[in-house]
């Protein structure tokens, strides 16, 4: 479609405010943002809305602008609703580079549009995708009451005899068509998920065409917007978290107008997707706050205020949640390039979800937030769960294992790793600090066993774990001081970093390799400055019992 046609569409509320000359030019895309630098996730030919959030002052604008011109895109459209007027700066620097500018009424979600576009952008290469997507677009226009994905899955099937179904990266069956056959069964989805991501990791661009079980599959990523893994700076930054299509047809045999089809309807499903990750920002942000009050060892009464505050967000509907439970992930690459934390954060609230339970909307009541190359979720076990108060409520590290296992080991590759650590149930703000510590060390004995993914629970923690928040004040004072005191007086004289490299050293499970790699040293500095902690303390890093007495040290101290 040309950019003039927008103009004409009353519903989309745009104003030109520049460009006029320009109007000619093809659109082939559309991406919302609101990034200072979106360049990495553009292809060429888009429409790019933006709410102007990465805009502090006039000065921004320019470069903005610049990047955009740069990476191909025919048009900028900036939303009134932030700042009201678009700035005139934005204005100028349009010009000065003829980048077509249209301002967005208040009035018009970015969806209407990025709907509007795919529709025309989509229709105008196949005629069968015409129908499908302005039918999908009347039903989904109203949001998730509209029908969500389901919608254009079942508008597959019905109208073009295509079974399909959109699926998590662990394989939880998130949509699919309820007219074209029975639902797609648990060990298939997994096994799609795993050639998906086991596909993506080699970089070969989709569809991928799968053979599961005796029947053809073709598998399509869904790129929602600024998470397309061809313009991340790598791959696994999204792999483990991004949603895919599998359709039951052999896309190898299609007319380029049937795949144009399907690239349309994972830019439909994509919005759905959006929306569900802009709800989540509320959800992050209260669990920081609370991971941060638990940390700082505030008073459990304003933890527990904090939480009355996050359950009605989290279990909408069903006010306060009587347990909680902590779940610690970590994730790690060979090499060190790419940061964990929010990968770890991505995953676990894609994975932290009944495998069972389909739809989107399960995954509103998990918080996680990332600190450092670890993510931290906080589960509200509702009512129903928390009054079986045994040893079968909530969640349970051998059956998550078991649920996402063989699907993200095939995303991990041969340079990945992800191990999860599981806490028991709490009833209140008082355990939430034990639960923490306690899913923490659930972790690392997840850690010491092989395998690309590994998770372990509660059960298997020895007592002291659940105690060690509680050791009194006089004890741990001494406990640690007969232990860290000569490293932190050698540190002090030195700049040694002793205490650095402990902490290191026992985090990484005592592996040279990847404690070096952290620090950033050679491995025979590292050595040395090992040696150097065993000399001062009389301790042997090699025994477990040593090792056990310098973690407990740190936690306390």
């Amino acid at each position: 479609m040309r950019l003039r046609a927008l103009l004409d569409t009353d519903a989309l509320g745009l104003r030109l405010l520049g460009g006029e000359d320009e109007l000619d030019r093809t659109v082939r895309g559309v991406m919302t943002t609101d990034l200072r630098d979106p360049s990495r996730y553009l292809s060429g030919g888009e429409l790019v809305l933006t709410g102007l959030a990465w805009r502090r002052d006039a000065a921004d604008s320019e470069p903005f602008v610049r990047l955009l011109v740069q990476a191909g895109v025919v048009a900028l459209a900036a939303g009134e609703a932030e700042l009201g007027d678009v700035p005139e700066d934005l204005v100028v620097a349009c010009a000065r580079h003829r980048l077509p500018l249209f301002a967005v009424h208040e009035s018009v979600a970015f969806a209407t549009i990025t709907e509007h576009v795919v529709r025309q952008v989509s229709g105008e290469r196949a005629g069968d995708l015409a129908a499908v997507v302005d039918r999908h677009r009347r039903m989904m226009t109203s949001g998730p009451a509209g029908g969500g994905p389901d919608v254009v899955l079942d508008l597959l099937g019905s109208d073009l005899d295509l079974r399909a179904w959109v699926l998590s990266p662990a394989g939880r069956l998130i949509a699919g068509s309820k007219v074209s056959g029975p639902a797609l069964p648990a060990e298939a989805c997994a096994g799609l998920a795993a050639e998906h991501l086991a596909a993506t990791r080699t970089g070969r661009r989709g569809p991928h065409r799968v053979l599961l079980d005796g029947t053809t599959y073709s598998l399509f990523p869904i790129r929602s917007s600024g998470r397309s893994p061809q313009g991340a700076r790598d791959v696994r930054e999204t792999v483990l978290s991004d949603w895919l299509l599998a359709v039951e047809a052999d896309a190898g045999d299609w007319p380029e107008e049937r795949l144009d089809l399907l690239q349309g309807v994972t830019q439909l499903i994509a919005v759905e997707r959006d929306r569900r990750d802009a709800a989540r920002t509320v959800r992050r942000r209260l669990a920081q706050e609370v991971l941060e009050l638990v940390q700082t060892g505030a008073a459990p009464a304003e933890i527990a205020a904090r939480l009355r505050v996050a359950a009605p967000v989290l279990l909408p509907g069903l006010g306060a949640a009587p347990h909680w439970q902590v779940v610690v992930a970590r994730v790690e690459w060979d090499g060190g390039e790419v940061e964990g934390g929010p990968v770890a954060q991505s995953l676990l609230e894609e994975i932290l979800v009944d495998p069972l339970a389909t739809g989107p909307e399960p995954s509103d009541r998990i918080a996680v937030a990332h600190t450092g190359d670890e993510a931290i979720a906080l589960v509200p076990l509702p009512a129903v769960v928390a009054e079986h108060d045994g040893s079968e409520s909530g969640i349970h590290a051998d059956a998550l294992l078991a649920a996402v296992r063989d699907p993200l080991a095939a995303g991990l590759d041969d340079d990945g790793r992800v191990t999860l650590g599981v806490s028991a149930a709490v009833h209140s703000a008082e355990g939430l600090r034990g639960a923490l510590e306690e899913a923490r060390h659930a972790r690392r004995v997840a850690a010491a066993r092989p395998g690309r993914v590994c998770a372990a629970g509660h059960q298997e923690l020895a007592s002291h774990v659940l105690l060690l928040p509680f050791v009194p004040d006089d004890v741990r004072r001494a406990f640690t001081a007969r232990l860290l005191d000569p490293l932190r007086d050698y540190d002090r004289r030195h700049r040694a970093e002793l205490i650095p490299t402990l902490e290191a050293f026992l985090d990484c499970d005592g592996s040279w390799t990847r404690c070096a790699t952290r620090l950033h040293l050679h491995v025979n500095t590292l050595r040395y400055r090992v040696g150097r902690i065993e000399q001062l303390t009389g301790r042997d890093l090699s025994r477990l019992e040593d090792k056990l007495d310098f973690f407990l040290a740190l936690r306390m101290s």
